[in-house]
């Protein structure tokens, strides 16, 4: 019997609703519709006579005494070919649907389905009568879009022998492709389709531990504080300093397969942006529209505040099933403290007693379910896949000290902190090599070794090193001047300065600067470290450091990341020819 209660109380976004007698038995979790306008709602807490349901849209109109109903099963998404290259808002309502029936503005109340039911996909159908198909077998393959192949599955849970199935062709997804007979003896339907509750996680056969970078072409993220495929990391930043840019980097860049840009409490201009860019980007991988791999999640700061907060599990259940398939997927969250405040509110309607700054005291946890659905795994049909998590952080103030920054923390292990400075020098990415790190480099040193060059570890930390001694001593500079500091002093200042304005420093709009392969990297960290090493040798001549910088091989290994290309190696080798001649130019003239 199907669930039904009248409305008491309307606080916000959450209804308290009286149960009726004679009715089924709400669960948690359950999807319920909310008065005459049939809005969606999900059941958050039950008591004797009474639950508690949060609203995903706006319930400006409702009145006590209207009607609750039920569904019978949980919040859930359809999950089928149409998904990539959509934008939908965060409970899975195709944007451009909504817009149809709504106008400039989302309504509450209208009802659209989440994928094009009528729309007929060349179906390439694999699975014949007879064969005997396990959980997560692919049946059938559709090209929905020219950069992905959807693979439709059989879900979890269910296996059987196939009894027949149809010829490959053009098929909808409410279409039956295939029916299995059960174990059971019972016939189930197999579709391109099926339905996924957003807050279970989907089962694989096996997570693996990561051992290989997600590689984004972004020098220092890749060589300083890299995340695995299938690992986690918290890019946060105050206001300006560039965590949506980065995050657009990297969703344009990397090497993942699949891109899930959820856009969770942003502001509904910067949204914009971002949909306009991503419709008109060309993929550098594919040659394809950026969209013809990417999934955009819409739910913008005026949004309702419950949806922004199912927004979340929204986009890592598209990842999840994507990821099923054998695809990498790279989850872009902007941001994550935006999602926290809608738990604080929500949390406050509720009367929660509040924990640190008002956030519930249930913050960390939910914040490590949904961290914690990224991996690198064997999914149930033996394919491999992965999610590799990059969530936004906004604290208040750019104080990493706030609960959602240190809760974050505690379950990334790269953490990219963005710092204001650098991004008012126009310095991007604005990512500071003190405040940042990352807990992955002893798991992907294999790899590194095998795919980039054994010395490739070790010349990161000589890197690593020359900074941390230029932030020491820039304590001393700003106190007596950097002239007073001894010459092997001023070099390191001088290498370092090299170091952040030609390695660090990377411009999204040059040809030869917005992504750079690996092989680059370790060449142009050699050259620099090759100075290094013959300015230390001229300084043990007693040679001073003004002799030295009166040459302009410091500005000419700057400029190498525009001066050239990728493809190039043979102009990179020049450069230690440079810097021979450099070398013995200060040594006969100073000598």
């Amino acid at each position: 019997m199907i669930a039904s209660g009248i409305i008491k109380g309307i606080n916000g976004p959450v209804l308290n609703v009286t149960t009726r007698g004679n009715s089924g038995m709400f669960k948690m979790s359950e999807m319920v519709m909310v008065g005459e306008k049939r809005l969606v709602g999900e059941v958050i807490g039950i008591r004797s006579g009474s639950v508690v349901v949060q609203v995903f849209e706006d319930t400006a109109g409702l009145t006590p005494g209207q009607t609750v109903n039920g569904t019978g099963r949980p919040l859930s998404l359809t999950l089928g070919p149409g998904i990539i290259g959509n934008i939908f808002d965060g409970i899975q309502r195709p944007l451009s649907a909504i817009a149809k029936n709504s106008g400039l503005y989302v309504a509450s109340g209208v009802h659209v389905d989440n994928l094009d039911t009528g729309k007929k996909w060349p179906v390439r159908v694999l699975a014949r009568p007879g064969d005997v198909l396990e959980e997560g077998a692919v049946f059938a393959e559709v090209n929905e879009t020219p950069a992905v192949v959807f693979k439709a599955m059989v879900p979890p849970g269910v296996s059987g022998k196939v009894r027949r199935s149809v010829s490959s062709g053009q098929h909808t997804i409410g279409e039956t492709i295939c029916v299995l007979e059960t174990d059971s003896g019972a016939a189930y339907e197999l579709k391109l389709s099926q339905r996924w509750p957003i807050r279970a996680p989907r089962p694989v056969k096996e997570r693996r531990s990561v051992s290989r970078p997600l590689i984004t072409g972004q020098r220092i993220i890749d060589t300083l504080f890299p995340v695995a495929k299938g690992g986690m990391a918290a890019i946060p930043g105050g206001f300006g300093t560039g965590k949506t840019m980065t995050q657009h980097q990297l969703a344009k860049w990397s090497d993942a397969d699949i891109i899930v840009y959820i856009g969770c409490g942003e502001r509904g201009n910067e949204m914009t942006e971002v949909l306009e860019d991503f419709s008109k980007l060309t993929d550098p991988r594919t040659q394809q529209l950026m969209m013809a791999r990417t999934v955009l999640i819409a739910n913008t700061s005026n949004m309702p505040v419950a949806a922004r907060e199912a927004s979340i599990y929204t986009g890592i259940t598209i990842a999840e099933f994507y990821r099923d398939m054998g695809y990498h997927v790279a989850v872009m969250a902007d941001s994550t403290s935006r999602w926290a405040e809608a738990l604080r509110e929500l949390s406050g309607r509720l009367e929660e007693m509040p924990a640190e700054e008002g956030y519930p005291a249930y913050l960390a946890s939910r914040l490590s379910g949904f961290y914690e659905r990224a991996g690198y795994v064997e999914s149930l049909n033996g394919s491999e896949g992965s999610i590799t998590v990059v969530g936004a952080v906004s604290p208040q103030g750019a104080d990493f000290s706030e609960p959602v920054t240190q809760n974050t923390k505690r379950f990334v292990r790269s953490f990219w902190g963005l710092d204001r400075t650098l991004a008012y020098a126009r310095h991007f990415p604005a990512i500071h090599w003190i405040d940042s790190y990352s807990e992955y480099l002893e798991d992907m040193t294999d790899w590194y070794n095998e795919n980039v060059g054994p010395d490739f570890t070790g010349r990161r930390l000589q890197i690593l090193r020359i900074l941390f001694e230029e932030s020491e001593l820039m304590e001393i500079v700003k106190l007596i001047g950097a002239d007073v500091l001894p010459d092997s002093q001023r070099l390191t200042l001088a290498i370092a300065r090299v170091i952040r304005l030609g390695f660090l420093q990377q411009n999204a709009y040059h040809a030869f600067d917005a992504y750079v392969p690996f092989s680059k990297q370790l060449k142009m960290m050699e050259i620099i470290l090759y100075l290094h090493e013959a300015c230390k040798k001229l300084l043990s001549f007693n040679i001073s450091m003004n002799a030295l910088t009166d040459e302009d091989i410091f500005e000419q290994v700057i400029q190498i990341k525009y001066n050239v290309g990728n493809d190039e190696p043979e102009k990179l080798e020049t450069y230690f020819g440079k810097i021979d001649g450099f070398y013995e130019t200060v040594y006969q003239q100073h000598g």
